[in-house]
């Protein structure tokens, strides 16, 4: 090939590489987007299916603060008292089914 015409295809394959580079970093650019998206769905769609869920958490905790932190008896039981004893209805007092 004569050398001008070497020239002339360096410069055309340098003069696509730099008019795709735009191309391909708007298309990377629009990827991330898409993904950013994709992930911000998935987090509000896990957050609306764990909502039940947490609040059932939340008054787990929130009963917690009814009871003394657990103690460790030298046998190895683990007692856990409550902070206001349960009021007992004499009614309710009969055969307990164990």
């Amino acid at each position: 090939m004569p050398p001008t015409l070497v020239t002339l295809m360096r410069w055309l394959i340098l003069s696509l590489l730099l008019t795709a580079t735009p191309l391909s970093a708007e298309e990377e650019e629009r990827g991330r987007d898409l993904m950013a998206e994709a992930l911000r769905l998935f987090m509000k769609g896990l957050m609306t299916e764990m909502e039940p869920a947490m609040e059932g958490i939340e008054g787990l905790l929130n009963d917690l603060n009814a009871y003394h932190p657990p103690e460790v008896l030298p046998n190895g039981d683990i007692i856990i008292r409550r902070r206001q004893p349960l009021e007992i209805d004499p009614e309710d007092e009969g055969e307990v089914e164990l």
